[in-house]
């Protein structure tokens, strides 16, 4: 028997309802519509141009004009936060996706083949785990270039053996149970065996992983736009104002606030509904 058939039938049938009764997981998924919802309308909501600078009037403080104030080149810090919030929910999503597509069907195959396939992948597993991953991600970043997408794809590459022994370890548990045993009888493929029997038996630590990377694929873009090799001027990220907030910090030590609270918030609302769903679908109680 599943781990999944273990769980109430409510839980099973309804996984997002159940987290959701815990008051924490309901704001921080509050949060999350917040967030996105702020990404889409940042054209519309946000009071400036992003990009328009007022030299004249550089680190401004609090005003009506100015929600948040301004940065070292007198642009509105509160449109470029709201702005920013499009990177910490695209760039998540990029980093992820590519962990997913490579760790994914190398851990499914990797655990129904076992044999050969399987101790070369855990072994190449193991070696880019042992790796320093800011490391690892600044040496890709190198080859590809500077940039989001380079280097959400560096991240992914990182991610992507946690992923496969996420996926492997529970693709080896559900192997052994009769229905994949009667599904092979039968005659089905391997392909089909994997995709079509235990990939939806695997959906949930695969899940819970998915949600907690999020909030680490955010903390590493932030980092490397920190350092110049992530988003690009003009662009704002909250990880690219906060360097120019370092820089800046003795003519305006209050700049690493917003975009420091905003990544603070943001990562801790992925953090929260991860552990919550690995709580829900393992079924324990909220403490």
């Amino acid at each position: 028997m599943t781990a999944a058939a273990t769980l109430p039938a409510p839980v099973r049938r309804r996984p997002l309802r159940a987290v959701l009764r815990r008051p924490s997981s309901a704001v921080a998924f509050a949060f999350l519509v917040l967030l996105v919802g702020s990404a889409i309308a940042a054209p519309v909501i946000a009071p400036h141009d992003p990009d328009a600078q007022e030299l004249g009037n550089r680190f401004a403080g609090v005003s009506l004009s100015h929600l948040a104030g301004t940065d070292e080149f007198g642009r509105d810090v509160l449109s470029r936060l709201l702005y920013a919030a499009r990177i910490a929910v695209t760039a998540p999503l990029i980093s992820v996706g590519v962990a997913v597509l490579v760790g994914l069907p190398a851990g499914l195959w990797a655990g129904r083949r076992r044999g050969v396939v399987d101790a070369v992948s855990g072994r190449l597993a193991d070696t880019l785990l042992s790796l320093p991953a800011l490391a690892s991600a600044l040496a890709i970043v190198a080859v590809l270039g500077p940039g989001l997408t380079n280097a959400m794809i560096a991240v992914g590459i990182i991610f992507s053996p946690t992923v496969f022994r996420v996926v492997r370890g529970a693709t080896l548990a559900v192997a052994e149970e009769t229905f994949i045993e009667s599904a092979a009888a039968i005659g089905c493929s391997t392909r089909r065996t994997l995709w079509v029997h235990v990939l939806p038996n695997i959906a949930a630590p695969l899940l819970v992983q998915v949600t907690i990377l999020m909030g680490v694929a955010l903390l590493a873009e932030a980092s490397l736009s920190f350092i110049g090799l992530g988003v690009q001027p003009p662009d704002a990220s909250w990880g690219s104002m906060l360097g120019a907030a370092y820089r800046s910090q003795y003519d305006a030590p209050y700049a690493v606030v917003p975009p420091g609270i905003a990544l603070v918030l943001t990562v801790l609302t992925f953090n929260t509904l991860g552990d919550a769903l690995r709580d829900v679908l393992s079924g324990r109680r909220a403490s």
